[in-house]
């Protein structure tokens, strides 16, 4: 029962019987391209600076917090999300100052810049999961279907990690003539799934790909990666730096804080809007997500360490994914921003808006909301530095 003998050994054949959606693994010269990565140490691809992506502290507290009754029913909206109407009309009609972003929930954004279209982290699909059955269920619809986005110049995948990268999503736009972006290792996932090699612009972090008269480059990001229970770390994580004729944008993926921010705005900055993760943290995990503070910090250190552009708010709204209360990084954010003179948009998931022109600042999220404790209103913490004092949400 070993497969002596067989064509096919007992790892090949446990493989095989694996779900389509934890993707493939790294082979041949992609492999070999892996390993050539400076990026690329010890066997598997190393953060930026030294990083923990596994929690921290007891177990036993953290499953407290996470299971707490009163704490479970302030992580879902206490009504219907109020999703935007969006139309095939709306987005036929380009955008009048040359740049528009539709957040269309989680870290899920359509850019429609300089005459290109790039849609980054798309997810579809009803849960963020292998399994169909199990796994964190969407918060809201999604505003509208693929179909209606119409033309799509690239798809940008910043990591690996089932709320960015979507099986039934990535299928269904591979069989259009998108190109399609991604970190090192990760086309191996999209060619299991049916997007054609030839489709297929594989980063390194700096390394850069034109489409649709943009130049997107895959900068560095404070991560992890892996789809499996086994997770080998053979695909990178990435921001992603995006530069047109008049506009540059930014898109953060998953990431921690680090002084690396000022290296990338100081390359590819000032950007006329960044799209920044801030939800999802948790002092269980401080190295992988950023609180709002920490994530306006990145804002203005991209920005050359000034108020400059807008920060849409990403990776909230969608998915149950961490201890705090569901509209608490809408509500930070807004604070923290104010406090730094900033200017920050809060769409509605599918609300599309011009970074130039008249943002979304309605706080929708209080009509479907449970009563917050603003327990972030205190002295912040130095951007990464041990946040033990802070209230989070898990803390209450």
């Amino acid at each position: 029962m070993t497969g002596a003998g067989t064509p096919h050994p007992l790892r090949a054949r446990l493989r095989s019987l694996r779900s389509a959606a934890f993707g493939a693994d790294s082979t041949g010269e992609r492999m070999e391209r892996i390993r050539r990565s400076p990026n690329f140490g010890d066997g598997i691809f190393q953060n930026p600076v030294g990083t923990r992506h596994r929690p921290s502290g007891s177990t036993l507290d953290f499953a407290k917090v996470y299971f707490d009754r009163e704490s479970r029913a302030r992580r879902a909206p206490s009504g219907t999300v109020p999703v935007h109407p969006t139309t095939v009309a709306d987005l036929a009609r380009p955008p009048a100052t040359g740049l528009r972003l539709t957040w269309l929930g989680h870290s899920s954004v359509l850019a429609e810049m300089d005459g290109a279209r790039i849609l980054f982290d798309p997810v579809w699909g009803e849960r963020c999961s292998p399994f169909p059955f199990a796994g964190p269920r969407r918060l809201h619809p999604v505003p509208l279907p693929l179909a209606a986005l119409g033309r799509v110049d690239a798809v940008v995948i910043s990591h690996d990690h089932y709320d960015h990268l979507d099986l039934p999503t990535i299928r269904a736009l591979a069989s259009t003539d998108t190109v399609f972006a991604v970190p090192l290792g990760v086309g191996a996932h999209l060619e299991h799934w049916g997007v054609p090699a030839s489709r297929l612009r594989e980063l390194d972090w700096h390394e850069s790909t034109e489409a649709g008269g943009l130049r997107l480059t895959a900068t560095p990001a404070r991560h992890f990666c892996g789809r499996g229970l086994r997770n080998q770390q053979h695909t990178l994580w990435a921001s992603w730096a995006v530069a047109g004729p008049e506009h540059r944008i930014y898109h953060s993926g998953d990431t921690g804080y680090f002084e690396g921010f000022r290296d990338i705005g100081a390359a590819h900055g000032p950007f006329d809007a960044t799209m920044i993760q801030l939800g999802a943290y948790s002092e269980f995990w401080p190295d992988i997500h950023m609180t709002p503070d920490e994530a306006v910090r990145a804002h203005l250190d991209l920005q050359g360490g000034a108020p400059h552009g807008v920060l849409l708010p990403i990776h909230w709204g969608t998915f149950n994914l961490a201890p705090h209360p569901w509209a608490e990084p809408a509500e930070w954010t807004r604070d923290a921003a104010g406090q730094a003179g900033q200017a920050v948009a809060a769409p509605r998931p599918g609300e599309p808006f011009e970074a130039a022109g008249k943002l979304p600042a309605e706080p929708w999220w209080r009509d479907v909301s449970r009563p917050l404790t603003p327990g972030w209103r205190r002295p912040p913490a130095a951007p990464g530095a041990n946040r033990e004092n802070l209230d989070l949400a898990g803390e209450r």
